[in-house]
């Protein structure tokens, strides 16, 4: 958390491949633990009619700004595991096995001009260009599978 710092954040959910699933804007200067239960919310899990059953995250890393017991607690109700480097005991190191993926992801988004440098005053804004962003990533991917 940054006291009165300017500007906006971007939050990023992504699957294990670094494809952008849903991504958030919020204010620069609000903790990034307080973003996590919005965003696994709005990861709405699909039925899938030929087996019956919905998908859900099996597994979710974040960094130690979400080492909180609530969250840890609320996710493992949610039945979601919990990969979440703790405070003064894991090392990011660990993590960051895992981290670059989202890392990747994340200069994927801000390797487009109108993201890099926020230009747009108001957030709605700023964050239907992150989703166009987003789904150009995925859009390049699918390309790149299918040739």
């Amino acid at each position: 958390m940054d006291r009165g710092k300017p500007g906006s954040k971007m939050h990023i959910l992504s699957d294990a491949n670094g494809l952008p699933l849903l991504v958030g804007v919020s204010a620069g200067n609000t903790h990034d633990s307080e973003e996590l239960k919005p965003m696994v919310e709005g990861h709405q899990t699909k039925h899938d009619p030929h087996r019956g059953r919905y998908f859900k995250p099996q597994r979710l890393h974040a960094d130690t700004a979400c080492d909180r017991p609530d969250l840890r607690r609320w996710l493992r109700w949610k039945r979601i595991g919990v990969r979440i480097a703790r405070k003064g005991i894991e090392s990011s190191e660990r993590l960051g096995r895992r981290r670059w993926v989202i890392e990747r992801t994340m200069s994927w988004l801000s390797g487009y001009r109108r993201l890099s440098p926020r230009y747009e005053r108001h957030p709605r804004n700023h964050l239907a260009f992150l989703d166009l962003a987003a789904a150009l990533c995925c859009y390049k991917r699918l390309v790149r599978l299918t040739t």
